[in-house]
């Protein structure tokens, strides 16, 4: 069934729903491609809604705390390929070098600005500021043309139901109650984050809290959370000890006035806190016992130097293409195919900086060792043997001034090992963190740093992969998300190094305390208190008349509590995606079911629809790290892939609506249409 477009070649009519980060590179490939041309075949008209502000929409909103930090430095993100000339986009980076270009800016939000670096993690509100500066310029070109209807709607879009022509869109302006409807030629869906149920044993949590007048803070957007209901000296628990934890640290000692003094260059030991007395004391618990792993100090996401030798995208993709010669769905397999080659390129980014690091105190010569070390992970073996991995650890244990490095052990530092009381445990934890600031203040200069910005190179290369289908959905969701994505999470996706200097002031001066492993959560309702304890750990149970939920409303378009998601779901105009197991079973997936590139929605009859396309976190179940900003620089690299699929989606309106404009090139050095951006299979 196609869901064809407008008859009216005059005029083509986009709706673009959500008006955050992917919504505004939609928004900046649209000026891209009509800013250099002076008349259009067609009117295009673009409206476009949102309930927040445009460009930093709500995650990124340009007024919350500047205690709330990006977790990636400001070389790394962008929504726009890197302006080349007088191109209307620029990456972050670039906006830091103009000093804004032009935006108006708070003295605050100026003397931030001045101050970023390549390498220095900047507030999430300075980002959105540069989001909105690149919508505003993007929203203007648009807005001057004169072939070209623009305009933003602050409201909610309730409903969007296919019609005989194109589709109908029902919205609600903030603040009025009558709904109002409105006649469309295509849909881009860029919802980013949404508001989600919870999950069984939230649920009861919550309930049991309520009824009891106790405090449970579900999962949330950190700016949504109210820390007035944290009190002053009284215990707060916290569950996981990812970004959303330390967003909520920050805010709760310097923003409740609290002071880390700069004591000491040597890492681990840098800052003494000074408490303002009005902090709650902070209990933080999660599966593995301690936060995520602190940054690496680096100017670039990944280092410049850190290479993969053994995995290899177009060594895969070429075995996938070969396989698919003798079977239509062969697809690549994580544990044999994937991670056999990415471990090798770890250890060898490990051992070899070992080597340089130890040279004088082994027994042979560093070349000689790292010699044996690669012939060792050179060494042919059948398919997915491994065999080498035994070698390589026998040669290691030769060498009692070397550790072995067990890289999956990495996801539990403390696994099975237990603490005889309370303050073994925080002790354990202060070690465990000095040992993190230690390594992390040398870069790639350090062994295991070296060895987790290799894993993390390697996680975007999996991520390209699996955004082109070559990787088998079983594997996908029980091996790389159930295993290698909270191992590579807790290592990769971690604070900037400063947050676990001032995590560990916080822990000496006895405002943060620590559960062990695998934590046990429960209510008492006749006493109104949360308690929260660790079977690793021998010590009475924490208890608290508040609980929060340190981590982000779950990503999963069945349990998104939106009224959009809803109405698309019970209507059939949409659809869950499915994958099967090997048993044969049909297992619902967490996004959106789509079809091709750019991604168009299907309906609950399996039918893609010729015009709603689907962008950013509801495409989870096709693409994997789907938060992950776009990287500045090579805009054709897998780490721009956010930009890519709006850069997809735009060059197929431009097919669909007639503008008669050429396909939009990524860059300008570039010839011709980028794979995959131009006339895609027609739906109508």
């Amino acid at each position: 069934m196609s869901k064809p477009t407008s008859s009216t070649p005059e005029r083509f009519h986009l709706a673009i729903v959500g008006a955050g980060p992917r919504g505004t590179s939609t928004i900046e490939r649209l000026a891209s491609l009509v800013h250099k041309t002076q008349r259009l075949n067609t009117t295009l008209v673009i409206s476009v809604f949102d309930t927040y502000r445009p460009g930093s929409g709500h995650v990124w909103d340009s007024e919350q705390s500047t205690n709330f930090w990006m977790n990636t430095p400001a070389s790394f993100p962008t929504v726009a390929p890197e302006r080349v000339t007088d191109e209307p986009g620029l990456s972050f980076m670039q906006f830091a070098q103009l000093s804004g270009d032009g935006a108006t800016l708070s003295s605050s939000q100026r003397e931030e600005l001045e101050a970023v670096r390549p390498g220095s993690f900047p507030s999430r509100a300075l980002y959105g500021r540069y989001l909105e500066h690149v919508y505003d310029r993007c929203a203007a070109v648009l807005e001057a043309h004169q072939d070209v209807q623009y305009t933003f709607y602050p409201a909610l879009v309730q409903a969007i139901r296919p019609e005989s022509t194109g589709y109908t869109l029902s919205y609600q302006l903030h603040g009025e109650v009558p709904e109002e409807t409105l006649h469309v030629d295509a849909v881009v869906l860029a919802l980013g984050h949404q508001e989600s149920e919870l999950n069984p044993q939230q649920r009861i949590l919550d309930e049991q809290a309520e009824q009891a007048a106790a405090t449970y803070i579900r999962p949330s957007i950190p700016l949504d959370v109210d820390y007035t209901r944290f009190k002053a000296g009284k215990p707060a628990l916290f569950r996981g000890m990812g970004l959303n934890f330390f967003d909520a640290m920050a805010e709760l000692t310097l923003g409740r006035g609290g002071e880390f003094r700069e004591v000491n260059d040597e890492p681990g030991h840098r800052y003494e806190y000074v408490p303002s007395g009005r902090e709650p004391e902070l209990v933080a618990a999660s599966r593995r016992g301690t936060p995520y792993w602190g940054k690496p100090v680096s100017e670039s996401f990944i280092a410049p130097d850190i290479t993969l030798s053994y995995l290899e995208s177009e060594q895969l993709m070429q075995q996938v293409a070969e396989a698919r010669t003798r079977n239509p769905l062969a697809a690549l397999n994580f544990s044999r195919d994937i991670w056999p080659q990415l471990h090798r390129d770890i250890l060898w980014a490990y051992y070899q900086q070992c080597a340089i690091d130890i040279a004088e105190q082994l027994p042979i010569s560093a070349t000689e060792f790292t010699g044996r070390v690669a012939e060792i992970l050179d060494a042919e073996h059948h398919e997915g043997v491994q065999v080498w991995l035994a070698t390589l650890r026998d040669f290691i244990s030769g060498f009692p001034m070397i550790q072995w490095l067990d890289v999956p052990a990495l996801a539990h530092p403390f696994a099975e090992i237990g603490f005889v009381s309370h303050e073994k445990y925080q002790q354990a934890v202060r070690d465990y963190l000095v040992h993190n600031a230690q390594s992390s203040a040398r870069g790639s200069a350090d062994p295991l740093g070296r060895a987790i910005m290799t894993m993390n190179a390697g996680r975007m290369l999996v991520k390209d992969l699996i955004a082109r289908g070559l990787v088998e959905q079983q594997s996908r969701i029980e091996e790389i998300q159930g295993r290698f994505e909270p191992l590579v999470e807790g290592l990769s996706s971690g604070p900037p190094l400063e947050r676990i200097e001032q995590l560990l002031a916080l822990s000496r001066a006895g405002i943060m305390n620590f559960i062990g492993p695998d934590p046990v959560f429960d209510f008492d309702a006749l006493a109104g208190t949360f308690s929260v304890s660790s079977p690793w750990v021998d010590t009475e149970s924490y208890t608290a008349t508040v609980l929060c939920e340190a981590m982000m409303p779950a990503n999963r378009v069945l349990q998104n509590s939106s009224v959009l998601i809803h109405q698309l779901l019970e209507e059939k105009v949409a659809r869950v995606f499915h994958w099967r197991n090997a048993e044969g079973e049909e297992i619902p997936g967490s996004g959106f079911d789509v079809l091709g590139e750019p991604y168009r929605l299907v309906d609950g009859d399996g039918l893609a629809h010729r015009g709603i396309f689907v962008l950013g976190l509801q495409l989870s179940s096709v693409q994997w790290g789907t938060a992950i900003a776009a990287q500045a620089g090579d805009v054709e690299a897998p780490a721009a892939r956010t930009l890519f699929d709006a850069h997809l989606i735009v060059n197929e309106i431009a097919r669909l609506s007639g503008l008669g404009l050429s396909p939009l090139t990524l860059s300008q050095s570039q010839q011709g249409v980028i794979p995959g951006a131009g006339a895609g299979p027609d739906y109508g």
